[in-house]
């Protein structure tokens, strides 16, 4: 098959994802093209920008494809006027509640109205996760397959053995109001730790400080089902996250992590504090953690899915 992807980016989270899938399919002797579309990088004129570039590089690409894979909302129009016998597109998250949070009343309602046109372009839609799927259903009465994004177990093999450091705290994300980044910050002094925040860094330093920590602490307001959480799940690494979006699709309380109320700094701060001193429940949620992501959130595991989507979709 030959396919053109399109993302913003190709690395973080939904472009790690594009990039890793890409990877897969490349192994499997399939052919992928990952559109590359600059953008202004200005807040409000990020996505407009990406999307008004995007549509454009779309126009002027004169290949065809048997399937365009959009990976994000902005990447519909690019996906839109690219040639291919079949178009998807995948959303991690509702973007227009997103939006809302983040831009002016204006903004949020051109983000809407953008959404609900996008999907009406793709031939299939896609979600990472089972809340989104759900929500896009109650919010515009569609229908959204679920495709998991898993990790990469192969990449972890050149992260070097670390020695823990006593009490590290990791945050691992964008440096952003979603994120909840400010929470913590709110309560570091408070810790009886020390903070370390992986908000530039490349992956593999990123994974090694992971490694390193005795827990990551995943404060967010938004998420869709984020990807460093399966990350610590592997590195065996205690996860505390906010009960937010798809999280406790991954993190079950006092299981595979320790789940707290989103915009609560002190009892995320006491959350925090009693895991650092907690070393047999610290053993339990990894062990369990570990063994999930393990049974579920690999590739071995979901590739087939995609090859399967893929291949029924071309059919019909």
């Amino acid at each position: 098959m030959k396919f053109l992807f399109i993302s913003p980016r190709y690395s973080g989270g939904i472009g790690g994802h594009a990039a890793m899938l890409a990877h897969q399919l490349e192994n499997f002797g399939h052919s992928v093209t990952k559109m590359e579309t600059p953008h202004i990088p200005i807040k409000n004129l990020k996505n407009p920008s990406f999307a008004i570039l995007g549509a454009l590089k779309g126009i002027m690409n004169r290949q065809n494809y048997d399937i365009v894979h959009a990976f994000n909302i902005p990447s519909g129009f690019a996906m839109h006027y690219s040639k291919g016998q079949k178009k998807i597109l995948s959303a991690h998250g509702v973007y227009s509640d997103q939006v809302k949070v983040l831009h002016s009343s204006t903004t949020s309602k051109i983000a809407t109205s953008a959404e609900s046109r996008v999907f009406k372009w793709a031939d299939k839609l896609t979600t990472d996760s089972q809340i989104t799927k759900k929500e896009y259903k109650k919010k515009f009465n569609l229908d959204l397959e679920y495709l998991p994004s898993p990790i990469d177990t192969e990449m972890f093999k050149k992260i070097p053995e670390v020695k823990k450091i006593t009490n590290q705290v990791a945050y691992v994300g964008r440096d952003s109001f979603e994120k909840g980044i400010d929470i913590l910050k709110s309560i570091e002094s408070k810790i009886n730790g020390n903070v370390v925040y992986c908000v530039d860094k490349p992956w593999d330093e990123t994974m090694k400080i992971l490694k390193s920590s005795r827990l990551l602490v995943v404060p967010s307001r938004m998420e869709s089902l984020p990807t460093v959480i399966k990350e610590a799940f592997y590195l065996k690494i205690p996860v505390i996250a906010s009960s937010v979006g798809g999280i406790p699709e991954l993190v079950t309380h006092n299981e595979t992590g320790i789940l707290t109320e989103s915009e609560n700094p002190q009892l995320l701060l006491k959350n925090i504090n009693e895991l650092l001193i907690d070393e047999s429940l610290q053993q339990k949620l990894s062990s369990n953690a570990y063994d999930f992501v393990i049974k579920h959130f690999t590739w071995k595991k979901i590739l087939p899915k995609y090859l399967n989507f893929y291949e029924n979709l071309l059919k019909n």
